[in-house]
């Protein structure tokens, strides 16, 4: 029953309020923050949402069906999503939307060489910026204008994914990361940051990522991004 709903959601025609319907989207994020964020602006929208967590789930995802849209982060677990976006560009047939998405504004001059038809910069909480950045990436598929009317614009996604993020991060700087691992931790927790409005984490990330970039193997930045952490999920409410 669920999935004769989904097929005659998806084949409904798309409207203003709901102008995405009937499309797939592949988003390919680490942060399950993130992805609760698009997965609330794809059902506002009318798009169908699967999700993959890292390279190698979405080229399992790829195997099976081909997206309309894919919505891919420049910073993954194992590699960069720039040579996802390449290899989706020079696929044939191709995927018709290629979105690259990052905390890092600078980013999107990279992610649109790399093959990208546009660009989302998080935080990832306006439906109309969404809704409006994917239909100008589909210039081949009519759809209406989007039209979000004020409050009704603004996304807020679920804590619990937010706690889901702040836990994987704990994890990996528990166990004494190094080299990549904190790479990778101070971009995903910058992100995290970003799209959660949390600027004394987002300036804690950054600072390591800046440490990192240059050499620098101190350990207070790494004290000070745990210590942040482990007091957000002290302030969380006991699930």
């Amino acid at each position: 029953m669920a999935d004769d709903l989904s097929d005659f959601i998806a084949t409904r025609a798309a409207g203003v309020e709901r102008p995405l319907q009937g499309l797939t989207v592949l988003v390919v994020e680490d942060s399950r923050f993130a992805c609760e964020a698009m997965r609330l602006m794809c059902l506002r929208s009318g798009a169908r949402i699967r999700r993959a967590d890292c390279l190698r789930s979405a080229h399992r995802h790829l195997q099976s069906y081909r997206p309309t849209v894919a919505i891919v982060d420049l910073g993954l677990p194992d590699g960069s999503g720039l040579d996802l976006i390449a290899s989706l560009a020079g696929h044939h047939p191709r995927i018709p939307a290629i979105l690259g998405t990052s905390g890092d504004g600078a980013a999107e001059g990279t992610a649109l060489a790399a093959g990208a038809d546009g660009f989302l910069a998080k935080p990832l909480d306006s439906l109309s910026a969404f809704q409006d950045a994917i239909l100008a990436a589909l210039p081949a598929y009519p759809r209406p204008a989007a039209h979000v009317p004020g409050a009704a614009d603004r996304i807020a996604p679920d804590p619990l994914a937010l706690h889901d993020d702040l836990v994987l991060a704990a994890g990996i700087l528990g166990h004494g990361a190094a080299g990549a691992e904190l790479d990778y931790v101070a971009q995903f927790l910058a992100g995290v940051a970003i799209t959660a409005h949390d600027g004394p984490l987002q300036a804690a990330a950054e600072a390591l990522a800046r440490d990192r970039q240059a050499g620098r193997a101190t350990s207070a930045p790494v004290n000070r991004i745990s210590g942040l952490v482990r007091d957000r999920l002290a302030a969380c409410v006991p699930f």
